[in-house]
């Protein structure tokens, strides 16, 4: 059966994403992917050049999905404090409603990978935390925060508080939900008394 280009392409990514979601999964080899696709090793080298590659088509999804909703998030909201919190829920549902994406943002499955993934976690981790330190220096300049917070620690701190989200998440077997308290949380992050 043929398939339109590109289709496979985004086919063998969504599995590598549906095997990540295991809570237990075993290290995913080409051999499992190709075995759960029903396809040879060798279709899947037409596809990608190495698993590193497959890797990376996910973390080009994250940020691309990530990055276009933050956007979309300082555009449409001019308080600073509103785009941090739309940012940081975005952050957490993201990763709740993308189990497998979670371990790539934590860098569970990429152990034992090329550590230019790693990396490029990193690098996404260091934009979040530049986009959330301009949308304090907003919020600063609109009165909502206090003259004696540091903006970088505080944008560090949120970016901080996120990551452990997603670390618990992951490391309880996707039992404990980013989502969990989020209200709660932020009145706490925020310093804004709870509703």
């Amino acid at each position: 059966m043929a398939t339109k280009p590109g289709e496979r392409k985004l086919q063998i990514l969504q599995t590598v994403a549906e095997m990540l979601e295991q809570p237990k999964s075993e290290k995913i080899t080409t051999a499992a992917l190709a075995a759960r696709l029903g396809i040879s090793e060798a279709a899947l080298y037409r596809h990608f050049a190495s698993k590193a590659q497959m890797f990376e088509g996910l973390i080009e999804f994250i940020e691309q999905t990530i990055f276009g909703l933050v956007t979309k998030i300082t555009v449409d909201e001019s308080g600073g404090l509103k785009q941090v919190e739309a940012v940081l829920a975005l952050l957490l549902g993201f990763a709740q409603k993308n189990r497998g994406m979670t371990r790539v943002l934590i860098g569970d499955a990429l152990v034992n990978e090329d550590d230019r993934l790693q990396q490029r976690i990193n690098q996404f981790l260091d934009r979040i935390e530049a986009t959330l330190k301009q949308s304090l220096r907003i919020a600063f300049s609109q009165g909502e925060l206090d003259a004696n917070i540091d903006v970088s620690a505080y944008a560090n701190l949120l970016i901080c508080h996120v990551v452990g989200r997603w670390q618990q998440f992951g490391k309880s077997g996707f039992t404990r939900e980013p989502m969990a308290q989020w209200a709660q949380q932020w009145a706490i992050l925020s310093h804004k008394n709870p509703q």
